[in-house]
């Protein structure tokens, strides 16, 4: 109890500084949530192209540019040749098809005439070529067996026309399970930053020569001591993370009451544990105010970048994953990515996360292991 009171009275010196430091981090993780939620989200669109056309447009040539009609936006655009490519390169244009004279003719007699493309090498340019070269394959793998031209194209059109149905089997909330894993992932960095700069914050009060004397001349034992700190210290930690997890309540909504969301606030709250030790640990080691930015920078910023905070954890190079394994933030990221993929949760679906969130109890035991092995070689 003595140990947990001058704990609050450091606190409440301290109240102003650390309601703004935990208020900003609250507020970025909230942030990031807001400005990333639809940056994944894609939309089809058509693209414009101009056709250009040598031939007469009849047959085979009519259905091919009837075909790209259906499809895309079709620019009327006339000029010269640099004009037309100017349009190109300010993407007033996406693509540019150009049929040869005598196409349909020389198509009829399986010379397989080569039309010239010209692209502006985006995804809508790519979509618009994708287009041309289903029509030409299709053409091409009939026109070995049809020799009809109205058979031929009858045969073209009623195979394209064919649309393949796709029946959506999972019930998997993809947007707000992606939502949810970009904010917990965040708090990697919010809670481990807010636990170093506030748990270092106070454990640096409780190194003033006099404060260390006293403990060091009681009765107490320096594991009851580094106990009972460590459990108040925790009392700030929890009540960061308690904020985090109500934020995301207000921010994501229903699928927080859900068996997923009880499994990312489990693995945060496991999370926060292990960010505790790592700054009890630094507490310990640290005695200069001075530097705890610096610790924060290199801790909670580092290990959010090695482990996939920030950029999503696929993006990252092998090299780098595989430093990231020495770290806990690691395991609760992939936690996190393994989670909202999770369509069916039972035993064995979750036998990863649960490996994983053991590995961060068992860091954080590691960590209270070497801190008292730390402040046993201080007080000697």
């Amino acid at each position: 109890m003595t140990v947990l009171k001058a704990f609050l009275k450091v606190l409440n010196k301290s109240k102003i500084v650390i309601i703004m430091y935990t208020a900003i981090l609250i507020f970025f993780g909230g942030f990031n949530l807001q400005t990333s939620q639809n940056s994944t989200n894609f939309i089809a669109s058509k693209p414009d192209i101009l056709i250009i056309n040598h031939d007469k447009e009849e047959g085979i040539t009519r259905s091919l540019i009837n075909y790209i009609k259906e499809n895309s936006n079709i620019v009327d655009r006339k000029g010269k040749k640099q004009e037309i490519e100017d349009s190109l390169f300010y993407r007033e244009i996406n693509y540019i098809i150009e049929i040869p004279e005598n196409y349909r003719e020389n198509f009829l007699k399986g010379e397989n005439p080569i039309i010239e493309v010209k692209s502006t090498g985006d995804y809508q340019a790519s979509l618009a070529e994708m287009m041309l070269t289903r029509y030409l394959k299709v053409a091409n793998l009939y026109q070995t067996e049809v020799k009809e031209e109205e058979k031929l194209i009858e045969k073209i059109e009623d195979t394209l026309e064919k649309q393949v149905e796709v029946d959506i089997t999972s019930k998997l909330d993809t947007n707000n399970l992606n939502k949810v894993t970009q904010y917990y992932n965040f708090a990697n960095y919010s809670i481990l930053a807010g636990c170093v700069y506030v748990i270092c914050l106070i454990l640096s009060s409780f190194k003033e020569p006099k404060i260390v004397r006293r403990t060091i001349i009681s009765s107490m034992n320096y594991k009851k001591y580094n106990r009972q700190l460590l459990l108040s210290n925790s009392l700030f930690a929890v009540c960061l993370w308690a904020f985090y997890v109500i934020v995301s309540f207000l921010l994501i909504g229903n699928i927080m009451f859900t068996t997923h969301g009880l499994i990312y606030i489990i693995n945060s709250f496991v999370f926060t544990i292990c960010a505790i030790t790592i700054a009890f640990l630094i507490g310990n080691i640290v005695n200069n105010k001075n530097v705890i930015n610096g610790i924060i920078n290199v801790v909670a910023l580092g290990s959010s970048f090695l482990c996939g905070a920030f950029v999503p954890i696929e993006w990252l190079p092998d090299f780098v994953l595989k430093i990231a394994h020495i770290l806990p933030s690691y395991y609760y990221i992939k936690s996190n990515e393994l989670l909202k993929e999770l369509e069916i949760i039972n035993i064995e679906t979750v036998k990863p996360i649960l490996i994983n969130i053991g590995i961060i109890l068992l860091f954080s035991m590691i960590l209270i292991i070497i801190t008292n092995t730390v402040t046993r070689k201080k007080i000697k």
